[in-house]
């Protein structure tokens, strides 16, 4: 397995109520005047966190209780809204590394992928009742496997879907294009070489 290969991630859980949470809950318009996505972890869900005057809302992203935890417990239709590349960009900087959903707006998923940040479909029922096991106990250990498609939570197990190129994408290590070029430099200096509008850059 390289590095970029994603199979399994683990990690305790953040329970998000509610369904139809867009991008624009997730991460502000207003913060993403930026030239760089660096620091926009600290606006995620940001007024739904905040108070005007900066005092804390009751918000699971604010429960100590759920302090570093790196999986996102959605509901459905999570991620709908602009197709704003910020609102992965944002869950990722704040430390969330899977996010597991009845259902997710398709460019949000895409956008997710891309960042190496699966985002796995579930049952409603399953979804409600991984939720209740983290807010009863919240250091609940969350294991996805991508290869069988299972989640298992402290003995609670069901299956988990998601497109197949993005899965394919995740385990095959291919979702880091950056890293793919890098890593075939010279086949991608001969391809430049052979587009007209590219040689100039060669």
């Amino acid at each position: 397995m390289n590095d970029t290969q994603i199979t399994r991630i683990s990690g305790r859980g953040i329970p998000l109520p509610g369904d139809d949470i867009d991008t624009d809950r997730i991460i502000p318009a207003r913060f993403m005047k930026c030239v760089t996505f660096d620091g926009l972890g600290q606006y995620a869900f940001h007024d739904a966190r905040f108070e005007a005057d900066g005092t804390e809302k009751r918000h699971p992203l604010n429960d100590p209780a759920y302090k570093n935890a790196e999986i996102l417990i959605a509901g459905k239709n999570f991620g709908c809204g602009s197709s704003r590349e910020h609102a992965p960009q944002a869950l990722m900087r704040y430390g969330i590394r899977a996010v597991i959903g009845e259902s997710f707006a398709e460019i949000f998923a895409g956008n997710c992928t891309v960042l190496g940040i699966p985002v796995v479909r579930a049952a409603r029922g399953d979804v409600e009742a991984l939720r209740k096991r983290v807010e009863t106990d919240p250091v609940t250990e969350i294991r996805i496997d991508l290869a069988s498609m299972r989640v298992d939570a402290g003995g609670l197990t069901f299956d988990i879907d998601m497109p197949d190129s993005a899965r394919k994408s995740l385990t095959g290590g291919l979702w880091d294009t950056t890293t793919l070029l890098l890593a075939h430099a010279e086949q991608t200096r001969a391809m430049i070489g052979r587009l007209p509008y590219l040689r100039r850059f060669n």
